[in-house]
């Protein structure tokens, strides 16, 4: 897939595309006609590598992570704005939490250009030299492309226009109309994507390409999705979705029997024979390279994760920390090494866990300070090598993109004399963190992806669920089969109860709570959160979240501050406590408003189109 972007700057060269983003825009007048264009296979299949491109369009949240700027991976953007993860600036507080979310003018996400360049291409199929079958591939790519970028548009604005044409001079009708009910959309995006499923050419177009597992695996994302929106936002007629859901997942389930044995390898490896990769976007050295590990290996990154969101994770027996006799915080001592021993190894691959090192002997072996605990987590992760070229996914201590090693975790930002991989409130996120790729700017080459089984386990367990028909049996097909490798004890659907969780939010039923946990976990970081709170209906329990760091004694945060969590403000008088990170958003008088579970449409938009009026509620 590296090659398309090569071949979409010629196609825009060709005049196949136009850089205005307006849906209304008229085909373009040049000497070469997208007519005369439209003929052959090859013609189409030129074409449509510009559609690619929509994976990492700043128009859509959930996009892959890559080269996006010097700055944070895209990808953590949703999980931040759910209130799953915060980042590290003292006034970088959630927007949704602290109603910062200003009124947008232009832009928001109304992007119709990928549509409008689909359908140009849809329009010439028919009158196109290829047989039957060829135009059926053709039109079920071009569905599958606009259905990806509705499901967007549906997310945030719900009620859009829908344009499945290129329009003329005269169809103002549809030009300047109103906006379209979504239930009518998403049936319109649905009925696209079973026509897709039925005739695209099962392999696409040769390795790494659209083909019907990827159709498939976008039914299983979008069927979830609509169907629990219109379930907990009471629309209503829900039940397809769900069956969609499930039907769909069980196909790829079939067809993806095994998952990589190596939780988060598949965001920091080459993809291409990795088990359970759907699609995924390809990096190379010469053609494309991005800098997502290296800015997890400087101070740039600034993405870290509260402690409510550290106490989500599960520990090794199954059980969350207010049922295991395995969580140590609390009872032995109040130690970032009790919070994370014992717990689900996502934390540890997510979260950079504790240790300490002095030095490195002759012999290329770590020297360790007189506490034992100091290599424990060392031992359970890896430990990275001397020199800085490695295969490991991951590897203790952290070093910085020069090979520079930090000698401890954690590395809070008032205390640390080391520049780089610093947090504010001890909770260091590294999820793209790697060792082996290349590490000079703009040079990583790892693969980002798209569509995997991972995330249709996951859509499969929770449709089932909805749909009123989960068991152990869905449990041991799904949900065992990601803990394995995380190596955390198998959930026994018999045992979860009212009391399984003191800390979950009361109003969910324990076991879809624990279903929904999963999620999280699994998915923490990739650009999922701020979808899923919205459809559950749930953003305000996680974004209402008071933030705050890891425990610690003040001696040892500089001029960093200490909250207390029963008053939720910063106590000078402590002399340990949780780190400081922002107030809290409820007492401050803010928190999520109901406005937030849709987008503004921009109101040049309306301007220019009165008919989309009036605006989502509360805006």
């Amino acid at each position: 897939m590296k090659k398309y972007l090569l071949i979409a700057l010629a196609a825009s060269m060709a005049g196949l595309n136009s850089c205005n983003d307006d849906f209304m825009e008229k085909l373009p007048v040049e000497s070469q006609t997208p007519a005369s264009a439209f003929k052959t296979y090859e013609n189409f299949k030129t074409y449509s590598w510009s559609f690619y491109s929509v994976f990492t369009s700043s128009s859509i949240l959930r996009r892959a992570a890559g080269k996006q700027g010097y700055a944070s991976a895209p990808a953590y953007l949703s999980d931040v704005f759910a209130g799953y993860l915060t980042r590290k600036g003292t006034s970088a507080y959630n927007p949704y939490a602290f109603q910062t979310v200003t009124n947008s003018a232009t832009g928001n996400g109304w992007d119709f250009t990928e549509i409008r360049n689909v359908n140009i291409m849809l329009e010439h199929i028919n009158d196109s030299e290829m047989t039957d079958s060829e135009k059926e591939h053709w039109r079920s790519v071009g569905y599958f492309f606009r259905a990806y970028s509705y499901m967007e548009l549906i997310a945030r604005f719900g009620d859009v226009p829908w344009v499945d044409k290129v329009l003329s001079d005269t169809e103002t009708e549809i030009a300047y109309g109103p906006r379209i009910d979504r239930k009518t959309v998403a049936d319109n995006v649905l009925d696209d994507l079973l026509y897709a499923e039925q005739y695209i050419n099962a392999n696409g177009d040769g390795a790494n390409t659209v083909n019907k597992a990827t159709v498939q695996a976008l039914i299983s994302r979008f069927a979830l999705f609509e169907g629990s929106w219109r379930k907990y936002h009471n629309l209503g007629d829900y039940d397809k979705y769900f069956n969609e859901a499930i039907r769909s997942s069980e196909e790829l389930m079939k067809s993806y029997p095994t998952i990589n044995a190596n939780y988060g390898e598949e965001l920091t490896s080459n993809l291409a024979k990795m088990e359970g990769i759907i699609l995924f976007k390809e990096y190379d050295t010469d053609a494309l390279g991005h800098t997502t590990s290296t800015v997890e290996r400087s101070s740039t990154h600034n993405i870290e994760m509260p402690q409510y969101m550290v106490d989500m994770y599960l520990c090794e027996d199954g059980k969350s920390i207010s049922n295991s006799s395995l969580y140590e915080w609390g009872n032995t001592d109040k130690s970032m090494y009790s919070t994370f021993r014992n717990r689900d190894k996502r934390l540890l691959l997510t979260v950079t866990p504790p240790y300490e090192v002095t030095d490195i002997n002759s012999s290329s072996d770590w020297i360790y300070n007189s506490n034992e605990a100091s290599k424990e987590f060392i031992d359970i992760v890896g430990a990275a090598t001397k020199e800085e070229s490695s295969s490991m996914h991951k590897g203790l201590p952290l070093k910085n993109h020069a090979g520079l090693v930090l000698k401890n975790i954690p590395n809070i930002s008032t205390n640390s004399t080391k520049p780089f991989c610093v947090s504010r409130g001890g909770y260091y996120v590294y999820k793209y963190y790697n060792l082996w790729d290349n590490q000079l700017e703009n040079k990583n080459t790892f693969d980002v992806p798209l569509f995997k089984m991972n995330e249709v386990l996951l859509n499969y367990a929770e449709a089932k669920y909805e749909a009123g028909i989960f068991s152990q049996n869905v449990a041991d097909a799904t949900i065992n089969k990601l803990r394995e490798r995380a190596n955390v004890a198998s959930m026994q659907v018999s045992e979860i109860n009212e009391s399984f969780d003191e800390k979950r939010d009361p109003e969910v039923d324990p076991v879809l709570w624990e279903i929904r946990r999963e999620r999280i976990v699994e998915l923490m970081g990739e650009g999922f959160g701020f979808y899923d709170v919205r459809r559950w209906k749930k953003a305000d329990w996680f974004v209402n979240k008071h933030q705050y760091g890891m425990w610690i004694q003040k001696s040892k945060i500089g001029n960093g501050k200490l909250v207390n969590v029963d008053t939720k403000l910063p106590d000078t008088s402590l002399s340990e406590g949780h780190i400081y990170l922002f107030d809290d958003p409820v007492s401050s008088g803010k928190g999520w408003l109901d406005k937030y579970y849709l987008y503004q449409v921009p109101t040049n938009e309306i301007a220019l189109n009165p008919a989309l009026a009036p605006n989502n509620p509360g805006w």
